[in-house]
């Protein structure tokens, strides 16, 4: 098995599969959402989705270097103290890991030339901590599925 995130899942052989993952995991968590809340992160997401077709599968592509940086002194901690559930661990860990995340989408958001795309982040942005925080074991079990064949 791979040591570090980045073996795991930048692997050329392995990240179109991680991505094409990580879109599902997306596409699961705003589908899950409801209430007032939900009804607006699901407007916000088919918004971002009729934008630009393909943006979420794009921006994961393009995003999943820095995730994968921000994400792997959670799992060289992970590994280093012998834990099986990464999902749990990130869920131990979750105000951090949540913040580790969501710097890298706020300086692309920041940076963003697109007001359309920086109007729509920043109505979703406020809730985006505790959505996150709710992604975190979904994101764990995915990155353990993709280490238990590194």
């Amino acid at each position: 098995m791979a040591d570090t995130l980045k073996a795991i899942l930048l692997d050329s052989t392995r990240r179109p599969a991680v991505v094409t993952d990580l879109q599902t995991l997306i596409d699961e968590e705003v589908s899950d959402k409801s209430g007032v809340s939900g009804a607006v992160i699901k407007t916000g997401y088919a918004a971002v989705k009729k934008i630009k077709p393909g943006i979420i599968q794009s921006a994961v592509d393009s995003l999943l270097d820095e995730f994968v940086t921000a994400l792997e002194p959670f799992w060289a901690d992970h590994r280093a103290k012998g834990g099986n559930d990464f999902g749990a661990y990130l869920t131990s860990r979750s105000d951090e890991a949540a913040d580790a995340l969501l710097g890298v989408t706020d300086s692309h958001a920041e940076k963003s030339s697109r007001d359309s795309i920086k109007k729509v982040y920043g109505k979703l942005r406020p809730n985006g901590k505790k959505n996150v925080e709710e992604a975190l074991p979904r994101l764990g079990k995915l990155i353990d599925k993709h280490a238990a064949t590194a």
